[in-house]
């Protein structure tokens, strides 16, 4: 039987952190910048953690589970 494979994309945009959470990064960062205020920009810089309802779904695409 092969192993299971991962979602190439799914790794590429999300890690894991040392307890277990999903980190991930902001939308809406890569163009059409100068619309959008410097606060907001800042903002979206920074990584955020997955919703709790969405990390199922994420962690089946990484055959964490």
């Amino acid at each position: 039987m092969p192993k299971m494979k991962t979602k190439s994309s799914t790794k590429k945009r999300f890690k894991l952190t040392g307890s277990g959470k999903i980190k991930r990064k902001h939308a809406f960062k890569s163009h059409i910048l100068t619309k959008k205020s410097k606060k907001r920009k800042l903002a979206l810089t920074h990584s955020t953690l997955v919703h709790k309802a969405d990390e199922p779904n994420i962690k089946l695409q990484l055959r964490l589970k």
